[in-house]
């Protein structure tokens, strides 16, 4: 498999990363992916940066710097759409034979892309993906993120590995495939199992981001609840199977109350206990209300057709 270059105006490679608080990472990162793509000897490239409502000037900075990388691609979404939603549009706008993903953030260093290369060259697999041995952070971090993977494979019927990476090398056909979904709830990590073709994992190594993540606890727990809702309908059916029960154990203590009335003339037994079923089965219903809530959005969002992204401008 040749990517040093292409015999069309199309480039060998693309870079794509999403801009979001990214100006203190931008200057050490478009350096090294200049390393990176004189590493594989590879002279036909573009780096692709999708501004995602960046608030700080990186905008201005990536556009600064097309003065002297002319190989920088600037995509300028029309406000903050998200990450997800940033990648995707960075990936449909990448224009390479093959595509490397990555953030910015320098988490993952873009020279990695050697290793990848080398990797689908031996393999001659659609995607390398990175994946983490051992999940960086503290305890909490490591513990949410292992919890995340489990729960979405128990629950979903594609399978994602676990401490996936957002680093991959792509081939065109892959990517091609994946833009062919019209999920409008994305959940790339997702969306990517789903496609198939052949992907081969390879270990990377993450280090400490510099500065305060934007992944905050509740966008943690959004991100978690959008992924199991977008590729598995096991919540509603555990809900079904739950209130099935419920109403099976209901039946028999009213059959229990109605013997104990009947026998011992019991005017009122089990005040405590029966109302705690009643709270109970108040509590379960109200969370599989919430439940079906979180599918008909879904479901609204999916039938409103809109885009999942609006491009302002883009800088060749």
């Amino acid at each position: 498999m040749e990517m040093y270059s292409t015999g069309s105006n199309k480039p060998a490679l693309s870079i794509v990363s999403t801009m979001y608080r990214s100006r203190q990472f931008l200057d050490q990162f478009l350096e090294q992916c200049l390393q990176s793509v004189r590493d594989i000897g590879c002279t036909e490239f573009e780096i692709v940066l999708v501004n995602d409502g960046s608030p700080d000037d990186s905008l201005a900075y990536a556009l600064s710097r097309k003065h002297d990388i002319p190989e920088i691609v600037v995509v300028d979404l029309s406000r903050n759409f998200g990450h997800h939603y940033a990648m995707q549009a960075g990936l449909r706008h990448a224009r390479g034979e093959h595509i490397l993903l990555i953030d910015c953030d320098l988490e993952v260093s873009p020279l990695v892309l050697r290793e990848f290369k080398e990797r689908m060259e031996q393999t001659g697999c659609d995607m390398v993906y990175g994946y983490q041995e051992m999940r960086k952070g503290g305890m909490f971090e490591r513990a949410s993120g292992g919890f995340f993977y489990k729960a979405f494979n128990s629950l979903s019927d594609i399978k994602i590995p676990e401490n996936i990476a957002t680093e991959r090398l792509m081939t065109r056909r892959y990517v091609d495939a994946l833009m062919q979904l019209g999920d409008h709830n994305l959940f790339m990590a997702g969306m990517m199992s789903w496609v198939g073709f052949d992907q081969i994992g390879m270990p990377v190594k993450k280090r400490q981001r510099e500065g305060k993540s934007s992944y905050t606890f509740l966008r943690r727990l959004h991100l978690m609840v959008n992924a199991i809702s977008s590729f598995s309908a096991m919540p509603l059916i555990w809900m079904f199977n739950i209130g099935m029960c419920i109403t099976a154990v209901s039946f028999g203590y009213l059959f229990y109350l109605f013997f104990r009335k009947i026998v011992f003339n019991d005017a009122m037994i089990g005040f405590t206990s029966m109302m705690a079923v009643m709270t109970l089965s108040l509590g379960i219903l109200t969370t599989g209300l919430g439940i079906i809530g979180i599918y008909i959005g879904k479901v609204f969002k999916q039938v409103q057709n809109r885009p999942t992204y609006i491009v302002k401008d883009i800088y060749r």
